[in-house]
Formats: C-alpha cells, sequence, structure tokens
C-alpha cells in the first residue's frame, strides 16, 4: 500500500462524514474491517465486518444532528490518524475532540480505532 494510496482512502473516508455521503463509504471497508468506537468507556464498542462497520458509520453519516469535523490527517505509510471533533448539539460546549487510528490495506479500510477526551457519554448515532 503506497503512502499515496492510504491518503486516499482516509481522504475519501472523512468526506463520507463531511458531505454526508455514505455511498462514498462503500468501496472503503474491507470484509474482515475491526472498528471500535469512543464508547462506552473504558473500551468502546467493537463492530467487526464490513457490512456492520459500514452500517454503525453510515448511521453516524445520517444523524443530521451531529457533525464530524476532520481537524489533521497525519498518514504513514499503511496507517493514519484522524483528529477531529465531533459536534453533537448546538451550544459551545457540545463537541468532543478525538482521534482515529486507521489501518489500510490493499485500498480497504481494516482497522478503525477510536479514543477522545470525553467526560461522560456523548450521544452518538445508533445503527
Amino acid at each position: 500500500m503506497s503512502h499515496s494510496s492510504t491518503a486516499d482512502v482516509i481522504e475519501r473516508f472523512n468526506r463520507a462524514f463531511v458531505e454526508r455521503d455514505r455511498g462514498l463509504l462503500d468501496d472503503l471497508v474491507a470484509e474482515d474491517c475491526v472498528m471500535e468506537s469512543v464508547q462506552p468507556a473504558p473500551t468502546g464498542e467493537r463492530v467487526t465486518g464490513r457490512q456492520a462497520c459500514l452500517e454503525w458509520w453510515g448511521a453516524l453519516v445520517d444523524d443530521l444532528t451531529s457533525r464530524f469535523e476532520p481537524q489533521e490527517v497525519i498518514v504513514a505509510g499503511d496507517r493514519a490518524t484522524i483528529h477531529w471533533h465531533y459536534r453533537y448539539g448546538p451550544g459551545p460546549s457540545d463537541w468532543v475532540s478525538g482521534v482515529n487510528l486507521m489501518r489500510v490495506r490493499d485500498g480497504r479500510i481494516v482497522e478503525a480505532l477510536g479514543f477522545s477526551k470525553t467526560a461522560g457519554e456523548v450521544p452518538l448515532a445508533t445503527a
């Protein structure tokens, strides 16, 4: 996997959330993908398999009450780190900051581990 291929996959992944286009995810998720969300603490929800990950992320894309805002992306080989803000309400403090540690193989996401600075439960979309 080349550096640019990983960068392209992650750029499209982020665009799916920013543009609210779940179709952008269709070709990005590997059959054996493993995703861990930021909640519930301390380990997060573990989601395995392409279809389960697509459903989980798709619900987040479709949730019009929230907004995902990528802040910085760092790519190193087959790995990427996405620093993000997740806004879940209209108030000035209705947001949380976090990171996703991503791994890409053969142009598809195989691992996505989410971590956040969360004082309590943050309302997330449910699949």
